[in-house]
């Protein structure tokens, strides 16, 4: 199922494991009542998440079901994925043996998007991308630091929690051996990846490297033990943290990037796009399809790109007139991205506006929102380690048990080039009524299937992070013109990757020809244009999934208010996108219609 959104690393991680019971035979799905039919589907999906959970412990960490904390499969093994496989097609045979006749509503829209996306699944088990685990962007080494660190999803505060980590750490050697088997076994079969993501890898292992335990990330959770640990387990878990560190996880480090530097790093390829690896061009055209919920192809999309790309710099220039700026777009883009005016002091005072920022938003939020989450909510940096190559702002929901907050984390690295006129809206798509709006609700959404709670789809989720930045004016930012500005270059550059997504794995573009259209055609960094690049290299198509869901979200907003006139009122329409979590364009589009036409004859 679609677990992305939620966190990037999941997507390492299938969900697997095997069906229990037998399915019902098909001749039987015909005599069962609408009722009968929805309640058993409702069980189905229960014993499917509940399953996935037990077989996906890292999955059921991140939504905050602690029961699985000690375990860590070898998801990168021949095994894991044969029964992944597996499990995707017996559950989709389950599903379709209840079948989806007189289902409505809810129950309908639940089923619908069961059976297509585990159809999606095994669609995708053609493409190899075990064979290429690693990448700058997100890997499974740069996710067991976040979680041994203490300040990711797993948690320390209990003994039990120190112990937990303990066994699920210890697991962790075993799965670099099988992540390195997978990548030999993708140098064999020319399933490798580009040089510039791998020699981004070898810089964040080396910081995770240390010669001490407590020097490394790892240690953490013993730096900042609770107090009212009794000194007995305090000696227990400190000498059992030391000895895991310094006998099993760094010789594992060190192993795994010997591995990169002296075999893998020799073996990448030159060529960048996904077309270029064996059945690449159907791979890529499937990433579209999954991504964007659309069958629009890469030269639609590059297309549309284009055209946005256009409008946008024309909007550019009117603000440009209005600050009196004397010059070409180029030369204020140049002006924007140096000038001392819109730097940061420091990391403090870059935290501390975001802080003043989120207050403000918050005075007007009640103004275009009646469906808010109940979850808190908290800014953080981003970790060191991982800054370099991390997005200038990310969000991570929070757990389903409260103990975790949702996270807005904020980039600092380089803070020379974190402009202050990018702050507004980045806020509003990350946080607030952007991700932590859209994410922490559909978790809150208790009516709803565990697997719409807690999946979704990237066109949605982004394409409504996209939407929400938009929404600036209304909530009482962008009042100054440079802030707008920055509004209009968030935009530009969602526009921007329609165009060098499928310029990078359609149309044969390289790294350097990304970098340059990027930078010719908006304010961004060297520093983030290069970042931005690579990360469309390493996860191909997802990029895309912005701009084509915010385009829908508009032009249904726009639908709307030409539908009711002055009875369209934008809490009720942004609670009708908002209810039922995360769906695919077409099922948005087929709601709002309905609501629409509701909001018609309710006034009649």
């Amino acid at each position: 199922m679609k677990l992305r959104p939620l966190v990037i690393a999941l997507a390492l991680t299938l969900a697997a494991c095997q069906p229990t019971g037998e399915a019902p035979p098909p001749d039987a799905a015909a005599q069962v009542r609408p009722a009968e039919r929805a309640a058993q589907l409702q069980q189905l999906y229960a014993d499917f998440w509940e399953a996935s959970l037990a077989l996906n412990p890292l999955q059921a960490t991140f939504v905050g079901d602690h029961r699985y904390d000690d375990r860590l499969p070898d998801f990168f093994s021949a095994e894991y994925r044969a029964r992944s496989e597996a499990f995707n097609r017996e559950w989709l045979e389950k599903a379709r043996a209840i079948g989806s006749e007189g289902l409505q509503g809810q129950d309908l829209l639940s089923y619908e998007i069961f059976v297509a996306e585990l159809e999606s699944a095994i669609e995708g088990e053609r493409f190899p991308d075990w064979m290429q685990p690693l990448q700058q962007f997100y890997n499974v080494a740069g996710l067991a630091a976040q979680l041994g660190s203490g300040t990711g999803a797993q948690p320390f505060k209990t003994v039990a929690d120190y112990d937990n980590w303990l066994a699920r750490a210890s697991q962790l050697p075993a799965l670099l051996e099988s992540m390195q088997a997978n990548m030999r076994e993708g140098m064999a079969k020319g399933v490798v990846q580009p040089r510039p993501l791998i020699e981004k890898v070898l810089p964040q292992l080396d910081a995770l490297i240390k010669d001490q335990p407590e020097q490394t990330l790892f240690w953490g959770p013993i730096a900042n033990m609770p107090a009212d640990f009794g000194e007995e387990d305090k000696a227990r878990l400190t000498a059992a943290y030391r000895e895991l560190i310094g006998q099993k996880l760094m010789p594992a480090y060190r192993d795994l990037r010997a591995f990169v530097a002296d075999e893998y790093l020799p073996a990448c390829r030159e060529t960048v796009a996904l077309s270029a690896l064996p059945d690449g061009e159907a791979w890529y055209a499937f990433l579209v399809r999954e991504y964007t919920t659309t069958d629009l192809s890469p030269a639609q999309i590059h297309q549309i790109g284009l055209d946005e790309v256009a409008r946008i710099q024309a909007e550019m220039d009117q603000v440009m007139r209005e600050v009196g700026f004397k010059g070409s777009r180029a030369e204020f883009f140049e002006f924007l991205r140096t000038d001392k005016q819109f730097e940061f002091a420091s990391e403090d005072e870059m935290l501390a506006a975001y802080r003043a920022l989120e207050a403000r938003i918050n005075q007007r939020v009640g103004e275009l929102f009646s469906l808010t989450p109940k979850a808190a909510f908290e800014i953080r940096p981003v970790e060191p380690f991982r800054a370099q190559s991390a997005a200038g702002g990310s969000y991570m929901i929070p757990s389903e048990d409260g103990s975790r907050p949702g996270i807005f984390y904020v980039n600092t690295y380089d803070l020379p080039s974190r402009r202050s006129w990018d702050a507004e809206s980045l806020f509003l798509h990350e946080a607030i009524p952007g991700h932590h709006f859209q994410l922490a609700l559909q978790q809150e959404l208790t009516d709803l299937p565990k697997f719409r709670r807690f999946g979704g789809e990237t066109a949605f989720i982004e394409g409504w992070g996209l939407y929400a930045e938009s929404l600036g004016k209304e909530l009482g930012v962008y009042t100054d013109p440079y802030q707008y500005f920055g509004r209009l270059q968030a935009e530009l550059w969602r526009a921007i990757r329609l165009v060098v997504d499928t310029g990078l794995h359609s149309k044969g573009w390289t790294r350097e020809q990304v970098i340059r259209y990027m930078l010719e055609n908006s304010a961004t960094s060297e520093t983030e244009a290069v970042a931005e690049a690579e990360r469309y290299i390493a996860i191909p198509g997802q990029a895309l999934a912005y701009k084509i869901g915010e385009l829908k979200i508009k032009e249904l907003r726009a639908r709307a208010e030409a539908a009711l006139g002055d009875r369209f009122d934008p809490r009720a329409f942004h609670a009708e996108v908002l209810r039922d979590g995360s769906v695919p364009l077409a099922v948005l589009e087929a709601k709002i219609d309905r609501w629409i036409a509701g909001q018609q004859t309710s006034v009649r």
